[in-house]
């Protein structure tokens, strides 16, 4: 009897589970998303409708669910998930809906995973290919080439790319179909269509020959980075299964402004790079319309960027978010990276992230080194130009195994040309060399075991040389009366960074960055000398994670910064420590429409005192492509008045400090609040994207070590700001694209910055208030071996600036209240011969303007008139160079 009861027992389990097995369906559908956030609200929604598990994946789009069919059925689950916004093979979400989704929750619409309701009745000669088009001609043209080929039916769908076909098998093939729409000037995914023929094709009709089949030409026009892996196979009924993945590559904008950030933040490209010379950082924004360039003195030959109408000094300046360009690099450490090591630049007005630290003001430029991307890559570069100018660059990335990649990044440059194109007996550019290498290492293994590691070393070396033509670096300064400049620097870097992302916590991470760095000049000009030498290390630990759900997220950590700065300047010498401990805690919380960023930091500096620093971003979604920011943030920094005042070096002003009792140069830290705001607008223009930027940015400075060069023309004097000193920047921007592989962009920018000085309040010199731009950029339709030109042009027109008073010299060594507006022309034409060989030819300040009587007094170069520092417009003329990039 018990061993019927324990037969009937176990027969009723196995057949219960035999029952519960056939109603438990396992299926795989394809959902669109793009974060954590989706994959939250996808998994939580199937689940809802009565799935058992439910398991999205943002890298391939698929969502695995099991579900008993007897409770519940695909259909509803799918139906409720696009309910909640997000599009999948059988339904799509609302409008609405979908635009009420927070801004990270984006995904593109187009191409579309929906598939068309195939009839109960299963139809064997109904059959889908995937066919390049653009517009409803496209549509027409298509099914006409289909129903005269032989098909009964054919019905083309501009979003999924694909034709379904049906037709009699006995009559007709998909071969001679395809073939047929081919032989009409449209790709697929059979045969591809004359070159004659495609070209001939109506305006409307010429789609991405580029793109990977089935994905939209528009997409070209989107403004994200390159979306992660997608898996297409399902949507064709003929899909290759011996080709392991189909890969959507949106292909990113040259200048992207980004949607998902909450700050103003421009992501600029190697593309972007290309567009002009760019042979180091500081000639990287030449084609940027936020960042303004300009020459710092007419001996030394050094750019200088500026932003929101301040100096470069308030922009914290950071390479793979370590610090960089600051303390006594500033003058000149812009020169020290190579444009073509660059692999990207993020660029954020306004107050950044206060997990970065304090110094940043005006905003932050981050440069991001050249890292393995799709594949290993040697790139070498060769340019010259008409004044003499020579360089070569060899950047090496390459895959070591699975998890280790590096890269090695080589650069030299030899400036040989001298050139005195005005005959004032100067020379308009230093002569010199540079030799720069760095190393990088990488590790990512954060798929599995969430590890990931950079490691990364550089050194370089950079002498130059100006002054009068006269002047002979060989011989000693003692034993010759010409006016000479030396510039001779030396830098070190090596920097680590570390991060784990913690099992089964895809959101929590801790992460620890290192980086020292010793930098030295020894530099004379004149009979003036002046040799520095500073070592930093830099400690940055941060964690992140979330509290309660990933809408709610935190960063917090600790730094610790010390700068050991030793200067001699004349016959002083000036020491100084810094030491400065920081804590901080940043808060992100993230609604239907809108992000906020909270974050504040204190740090224990020893000269400086215990500084607290708050900064605050908002992002507001009023309309999916209408974006409100705002910004209020504080930032606090230490002056280095020698380094940063090394424009007026080539001069013979007597230097002054009028000190406060402060613990660095007898002076107090520059403390200042910038507040923010800005409006983004998509819209389509001549039926194509186009985005409109209006931003107004205020810094109001609570202390500032401010640089007067109106006391005297025979003096600076260095002093702590008592009243108001402020800064109001606004800038509107235009990028649009009025024709095929047309892009252009349209700026304009206002400034008004003003300050306090002893003598009262008065402009700051050397600030155009009004300047415009305007940037161009064609390229032509790619051949079959890859080929096509781009031409690009940069036109931008400078408005008057208020210049120093010189008033106390005698008449024919004074310069007028202001400056007069000028214009310049940069224009570049490039041709790339295929995926490995690119050649371009430019010209820089086409127009020629340059600035009348540049250096004051050059008769005397060592009497008390000369000046080489009331610099406001370019020194030298129109310059055209040449260049050629290889790569294997």
């Amino acid at each position: 009897m018990k061993t019927l009861l324990k037969s009937l027992c176990l027969f009723s389990l196995i057949f219960t589970s035999f029952l519960y097995a056939q109603t438990v369906t396992k299926s795989t559908f394809l959902v669109k998303g793009e974060c954590a956030m989706c994959k939250e609200r996808i998994e939580n929604t199937a689940k809802k409708t009565g799935a058992k598990t439910a398991n999205w994946n943002a890298n391939t789009q698929q969502l695995e669910v099991e579900f008993d069919a007897t409770k519940t059925s695909a259909d509803q689950i799918l139906k409720k998930i696009a309910d909640v916004g997000h599009d999948n093979e059988k339904f799509a979400a609302a409008d609405v809906v979908y635009g009420n989704l927070p801004s990270c929750c984006h995904y593109d619409r187009a191409p579309s995973f929906l598939k068309k309701e195939i009839s109960s009745k299963p139809v064997k000669n109904d059959h889908q290919f995937f066919v390049r088009g653009n517009c409803s001609s496209c549509k027409a043209r298509i099914e006409k080439a289909a129903a005269s080929a032989g098909a009964d039916s054919a019905t083309w769908d501009a979003e999924t790319q694909i034709v379904t076909l049906n037709f009699n098998p006995e009559k007709t093939s998909a071969d001679l179909i395809l073939k047929k729409i081919a032989d009409v000037g449209h790709d697929n995914e059979m045969y591809t269509s004359k070159d004659d023929t495609y070209k001939n094709l109506p305006g409307c009709c010429l789609y991405d020959r580029e793109l990977p089949l089935g994905v939209k030409s528009d997409l070209v026009h989107h403004d994200e980075a390159p979306a992660p892996k997608k898996d297409f196979s399902q949507h064709a009924d003929h899909f290759d299964k011996s080709i392991e993945e189909v890969r959507l590559i949106k292909l990113a904008d040259a200048t992207a402004l980004s949607k998902k950030e909450t700050g103003l933040t421009f992501n600029i490209g190697t593309k972007e790079l290309l567009k002009a010379a760019c042979c180091n950082l500081s000639e990287s924004f030449e084609t940027n319309a936020t960042v303004d360039v300009s020459f710092t003195n007419a001996v030394t030959g050094t750019k200088q960027l500026k932003m929101l109408g301040l100096d470069q000094k308030y922009t914290s300046l950071t390479k793979e978010l370590l610090p960089s360009i600051r303390g006594l690099a500033a003058p000149y450490g812009l020169n020290l990276i190579p444009g073509r090591w660059i692999g990207g630049i993020q660029l954020t007005k306004g107050g950044s992230t206060v997990v970065n630290g304090y110094e940043s003001i005006t905003g932050q430029i981050n440069t991001e080194l050249l890292k393995v991307n799709e594949k290993p890559e040697t790139a070498i570069n060769f340019f010259a130009d008409a004044n003499g100018r020579l360089e070569s660059n060899i950047t090496t990335t390459s895959q070591l195994n699975e998890h280790w990649s590096q890269s090695l990044l080589l650069h030299g440059n030899a400036t040989l040309g001298k050139i005195d194109s005005n005959n004032d007996g100067f020379l308009d550019q230093p002569t010199g060399n540079q030799i720069n290498a760095a190393y990088l290492l990488n590790y990512n293994d954060l798929e599995h075991s969430g590890l990931g590691t950079h490691f990364g070393i550089s050194f370089v070396k950079d002498e130059r040389f100006g002054g009068q033509t006269a002047f002979d670096k060989k011989i000693d300064r003692s034993q010759q009366n010409a006016y000479g400049v030396g510039i001779d620097l030396s830098r070190f870097e090596i920097w680590n960074k570390t991060g784990y992302i913690f099992k089964g916590k895809p959101y929590q991470s801790i992460g620890w960055m290192n980086q020292f760095t010793t930098h030295q000049q020894d530099s004379f000009f004149g009979n003036r000398n002046y040799w520095g030498n500073q070592n930093t290390f830099y400690s940055n630990l941060v964690f992140e994670s979330i509290i309660g759900n990933t809408n709610n997220k935190f960063k917090t950590g600790a730094s610790f910064l010390y700068d050991q700065y030793d200067e001699d300047y004349l016959t002083q010498n000036y020491k100084r420590t810094e030491t400065v401990p920081g804590l901080f805690f940043e808060y992100t919380l993230t609604g239907l429409k809108y992000t906020l960023v909270a974050g504040a930091r204190t740090d224990f500096h020893n000269l400086a005192g215990t500084q607290f620093t708050p900064r605050l971003n908002f992002k507001y979604d009023v309309l999916p492509k209408t974006i409100l920011r705002l910004s209020a943030g504080k930032g606090f920094r230490t002056a280095n008045i020698f380094a940063e005042s090394q424009q007026y070096f080539g001069s013979n002003r007597q230097i002054e400090i009028l000190g406060n009792g402060g613990k660095i140069y007898d002076l107090q830290p520059e403390i200042a609040w910038n507040y923010g705001a800005s409006v983004q607008q998509e819209f389509k223009l001549f039926n194509r994207k186009a985005t409109l930027v209006a931003d107004f940015f205020r810094t109001d400075f609570q202390n500032q070590v401010l640089t007067d060069l109106d006391i005297s023309p025979q003096k600076i004097v260095f002093y702590n700001l008592e009243g108001e000193s402020f800064a109001n920047s606004f800038q509107t921007q235009l990028d649009f694209v009025p024709a095929k592989n047309l892009e252009m962009r349209l700026a304009y920018k206002y400034y008004d910055v003003k300050a306090d000085f002893l003598g009262g309040k008065r402009e700051i010199p050397f600030m155009a208030k009004n300047r415009g731009f305007f940037n161009a950029s064609y390229a032509t339709d790619k051949t079959d071996k890859g080929a096509f030109w781009n031409i690009d042009a940069t036109l931008q027109l400078i408005g008057k600036q208020k210049l120093p008073n010189l008033n106390a010299n005698p008449s024919e060594y004074r310069l007028p209240e202001y400056s007069k507006s000028y214009t310049t022309l940069n224009a570049q034409i490039s041709r790339n011969f295929n995926k490995n060989i690119r050649a371009y030819i430019g010209g820089e300040n086409l127009l020629g303007y340059t600035q009348n009587r540049p250096i004051i007094d050059t008769e005397n170069p060592f009497g008390n008139y000369f000046d080489a520092g009331m610099i406001y417009a370019p020194v030298m003329g129109a310059n055209v160079y040449f260049g050629l990039d290889f790569k294997f």
